[in-house]
């Protein structure tokens, strides 16, 4: 039996060996580094503030000058008896002085042009060009206002130039019961919504009630007065010049 005891003396010394081998890897391995913990106060990337900018910060409501263009719309009728309405694109330029803090002075030009219907005619007249171009000036009234926007009442006066006979094909424009080409008076009376965006820039919407006194001379050269709908979207710029 003494192959069992050298074996078992054998498998003694291997394991002591091995047991021997392990430890002192062990030994010689560094221990493990372990970060240092990360103060509340240190502001990494991801942590870092977050800076807000309010683009209203600059709006005020005392500057000198202002002018505004708009994307416009206008109804009309391009004559007294006329069933057929006409819907007209065009600009609103327009400008302001401001003399006191809720009190200016402002001038409009706005240029409309489109086609209308005609009135039966044997001459076969459809859908002719007509257009407006109406020059005015006026007071305007600062409203209600904040940072966020303001409201502004107008009432301009001025004239309109109507031009309506230009594909009438020589014809007199009582064959389509059109009004004559003429210079006529004519009234704004309205606003604007205004949305600032930032201290100089607003978006506005300026809705209006156009007021003008067309005449024909022709028939009984009668004159009337037609009151029709207009509006117009664009933006507003404030200069710098201060009251």
């Amino acid at each position: 039996m003494r192959l069992p005891v050298r074996f078992s003396a054998a498998y003694a010394a291997l394991a002591a060996f091995c047991f021997w081998v392990g430890a002192r890897a062990q030994a010689q391995t560094p221990p493990a580094q372990t970060p240092p913990a990360q103060s509340s106060n240190d502001q990494g990337p991801a942590n870092a503030p977050y800076v807000t900018i309010n683009p209203l910060a600059g709006v005020r409501y005392d500057n000198r000058y202002d002018i505004s263009l708009g994307m416009a719309y206008d109804h009309m009728k391009a004559g007294p008896t006329l069933l057929q309405g006409s819907n007209l694109g065009g600009l609103d330029v327009s400008g302001s002085y401001w003399l006191t803090k809720r009190w200016g002075a402002e001038g409009s030009f706005r240029p409309y042009v489109g086609t209308s219907g005609a009135g039966p005619n044997d001459a076969s007249i459809k859908g002719p060009f007509v257009s407006q171009y109406f020059f005015d000036g006026g007071p305007e009234w600062l409203g209600p206002h904040n940072a966020h926007g303001d409201l502004i009442a107008h009432v301009l006066v001025g004239g309109v130039y109507g031009n309506f006979q230009q594909d009438l094909r020589g014809n007199s424009p009582s064959v389509v019961d059109f009004y004559n080409n003429q210079v006529a008076f004519s009234t704004i009376m309205g606003g604007h919504f205004d949305l600032n965006r930032s201290g100089r820039w607003v978006f506005r919407v300026t809705p209006d009630a156009m007021l003008t006194r067309y005449s024909i001379n022709y028939g009984n050269r009668e004159s009337q007065i037609d009151i029709n709908f207009a509006i117009s979207v664009g933006l507003e710029y404030k200069f710098k010049k201060r009251r």
